[in-house]
């Protein structure tokens, strides 16, 4: 008889081992409705641009407004910490590898200012923005007054892994369905990666939750903790306690997956997998409008002791717009996200993203390179 096993994994997945499956019926794809609803405000598109500072900047945030989606600015990063946040954003691209870690250390330790935080929100709001703003779970009850006092639309809080139920020696800690009936605006909590993490999470009474715990480009939490979880699988989980959720409530929850994508298949097997948005860190940083000027890196880093990002050179291929809907000038995937969106959904059949779910999916780890002899052969340049 076999020793019983002191643990049993399951397998997991990610966007390149995955397959959407053609549906039985297709749609033209501009009858396809991509639009993304967190309570009471509608979004056209289901983008969301990342809470990283080489990512959203005021300017960024406002442009992401007008192009239909959201911008999460970031209220403990450079923004808020200096005036004149260009020149650091400057300082940070020049910078040698050696010198980044360090330089990334210095700058992110200077303190926030409290009045830039609602300077910075009215300026978005100013310009015409939808204003969403982005707080880790430390800094929530100090800062998210002062943003709702400036007129924010939507608070996130963002940690790399965010639970409902959290235990601390030093401090009550932030409990989310005492912060939900104190603010007046929508709260979006994350991350998480687990069926039962993000259920209790839905429970405190949030508007959203973003799936995803270390996936990004910029990103090493899984090489420095070894924590995670495959973005395909994460969302399976937590859609799966979503629409439980709402069968025991009767409130839908949208999710965001957050982070991992490259390309516009990556997008369309995450609404196939359960996502009602995603949100995208580097492949918005390749914007020319994006504040990292070609170089993105993770807001993790500053940690003093034990950095978990790091700064990555993704370069300028093309306008937000450019990005987003096209016309592309690139053959990988990487530009007109929302028409290969509408493309996947009309081949699926799907005339919403909640229809979308319900696309087939297959493990399908050659998808990627079945047949791909020349493309992959052929030189990047």
């Amino acid at each position: 008889m076999a020793p019983p096993q002191f643990k049993q994994l399951r397998r997991a997945y990610g966007f390149d081992e995955v397959a959407i499956v053609p549906g039985e019926v297709t749609i033209n794809p501009d009858q396809a409705n991509v639009s993304l609803k967190i309570e009471g405000l509608t979004f056209s598109i289901p983008i969301i641009a990342s809470a990283m500072d080489a990512v959203t900047d005021v300017n960024l945030a406002i442009l992401m407004s007008k192009l239909g989606g959201l911008a999460v600015l970031h209220l403990e990063g450079v923004q808020t910490r200096y005036d004149k946040p260009r020149e650091i954003l400057a300082e940070i691209t020049r910078a040698s590898d050696t010198e980044i870690t360090p330089l990334l250390q210095k700058v992110y330790s200077q303190p926030i200012k409290e009045n830039l935080v609602g300077e910075r929100i009215q300026e978005i709001k100013r310009g015409g923005g939808v204003c969403v703003v982005s707080v880790t779970p430390a800094n929530t009850k100090r800062l998210a007054p002062l943003a709702t006092e400036a007129g924010v639309d939507i608070l996130a809080v963002q940690s790399t892994v965010t639970t409902a139920k959290h235990t601390s020696k030093s401090y009550r800690g932030l409990i989310f369905s005492e912060l939900c009936k104190s603010l007046p605006v929508p709260i979006i909590v994350g991350n998480c990666v687990s069926y039962g993490a993000c259920l209790e999470l839905m429970r405190t009474g949030i508007a959203g939750v973003m799936v995803g715990v270390g996936p990004g480009a910029a990103c090493t939490t899984r090489e420095v903790l070894g924590i995670g979880v495959p973005q395909i699988t994460a969302t399976i989980d937590c859609a799966a306690a979503r629409d439980d959720y709402q069968r025991e409530s009767g409130r839908y929850v949208p999710i965001i997956t957050d982070g991992g994508f490259r390309k516009g298949g990556d997008l369309c097997k995450a609404l196939a997998a359960g996502a009602d948005a995603v949100m995208l860190g580097s492949i918005l940083a390749q914007a020319k409008e994006a504040p990292g000027m070609g170089y993105h890196w993770g807001m993790s880093h500053p940690h003093p002791a034990l950095p978990r990002g790091t700064r990555i050179k993704v370069g300028i291929t093309g306008s937000l717009e450019q990005i987003l809907f096209g016309p592309t000038s690139v053959t990988d995937g990487s530009q007109n996200l929302i028409g290969a969106v509408r493309t996947a959904m009309g081949v699926c059949g799907a005339f919403t993203i909640a229809e979308m779910h319900q696309a087939e999916m297959v493990v399908a780890p050659a998808i990627t390179t079945e047949g791909k002899s020349w493309q992959l052969s052929r030189s990047p340049h």
